[in-house]
């Protein structure tokens, strides 16, 4: 029997739900974290019975860990991510893979050189009724796709930004924008997931109730390679938050979506309705991200730490890879170009 791969966990802000996921998940055991935050780092450390380093350097250097967890600042991404597979470490990133695509290339080109494996946190392809809903359009259940529209009002308090951990959300250096890289970056590659790539966008965004220096509200049109439109909202002004919304309509039917909730389905035969609604309709929940950002669920980040356990001793490629991730920044940085600039860009023009 295999032995458990080793993970190491660097970043414990919302490190410490990739911590629970690596616990839970089959094949791996949590053996190392690290954070230069003493009192962070220790908690951790006491809550979980594992290893503290302060320094990176320190946790890389341990020959124990086969597998290093990204979970600092998303502008410091891919030099974290280089860093553990240039000392032949796989990887888990969490999203988004870095903040501009000429980094993510970069990385890419030392995971390929070094030949670890790394897979990326977009937790919502792991969904099983997103799942469905992907082969609804591939399998074109609902016709040719004619539009997917996608909107995430979400709220984030000043405390948010501020304090000692806060500081670098919300800055175009380090967070590498606001509601849209941080918060939306989810939404915007479960769209292209699920509608296949973006050709084009023309975006707007600003700042319109938050001391930040990256924007808190994102509206932008998205035509897809396929011929499709959409339309995507991101922000964290919506007091006090509401969940995510999905639409999606083509020649034959159209689904929607309401947070965790299947509102409609309209696609296949009347039984597989029956089914889909059956399986993913109202049903009550808990507490919701749309306002607590801590409040994540482990399953998708435990599911994905398993496939890169499988990935690994498979010799095959992550199920989420670093190129099937670097499309939502692609799209998200044209936005911005978009904004800026005050035309339609092609998402090409991103590329490194």
């Amino acid at each position: 029997m295999a032995r458990d791969l080793n993970f190491g966990v660097v970043g414990l802000g919302m490190g410490v739900h990739h911590c629970k996921a690596i616990v839970n998940a089959k094949g791996a055991a949590l053996a190392a974290v690290c954070d230069i935050d003493e009192e962070r780092l220790k908690s951790t450390v006491e809550k979980f019975g594992c290893k503290g380093y302060h320094r990176y350097s320190d946790l890389l250097k341990d020959k124990e860990i086969d597998c290093v967890a990204v979970v600092v600042e998303s502008g410091r991404h891919a030099d974290f991510g280089i860093a553990a597979a240039k000392a032949g470490k796989h990887l888990i990133m969490e999203k988004p893979v870095d903040i501009t695509p000429a980094r993510i290339k970069k990385l890419q080109g030392v995971v390929k050189k070094s030949g670890i494996k790394a897979g990326c946190i977009f937790q919502y392809r792991m969904d099983p009724c997103n799942i469905l809903l992907k082969k609804a359009i591939t399998q074109k259940k609902i016709g040719r796709l004619i539009g997917l529209h996608a909107a995430l009002p979400w709220f984030r308090a000043d405390s948010y930004y501020a304090g000692e951990h806060g500081t670098w959300r919300g800055t175009w250096k380090l967070d590498g924008g606001g509601s849209l890289m941080n918060q939306g970056i989810h939404t915007v590659d479960l769209m292209q997931w699920l509608g296949g790539p973006v050709r084009s966008v023309c975006g707007f965004f600003g700042v319109f109730n938050h001391k930040i220096q990256a924007e808190d509200q994102t509206v932008a049109i998205l035509k897809f390679e396929n011929g499709a439109l959409g339309t995507l909202m991101t922000t964290t002004c919506c007091i006090p938050g509401k969940d995510q919304r999905v639409y999606a309509y083509g020649t034959k039917g159209s689904f929607s979506r309401y947070g965790g909730e299947l509102e409609s389905y309209e696609a296949g035969s009347e039984d597989e309705r029956k089914k889909m609604l059956g399986w993913f309709g109202a049903r009550k929940t808990g507490e919701q991200t749309s306002s607590d950002p801590m409040a994540v669920a482990a399953d998708g980040h435990q599911l994905i730490i398993e496939d890169l356990v499988k990935a690994v001793r498979g010799n095959r490629e992550p199920v989420i890879p670093i190129e099937s991730a670097k499309h939502a920044v692609e799209i998200a940085c044209a936005i911005f170009k978009s904004g800026r600039m005050g035309r339609e860009v092609k998402v090409r023009e991103m590329r490194a």
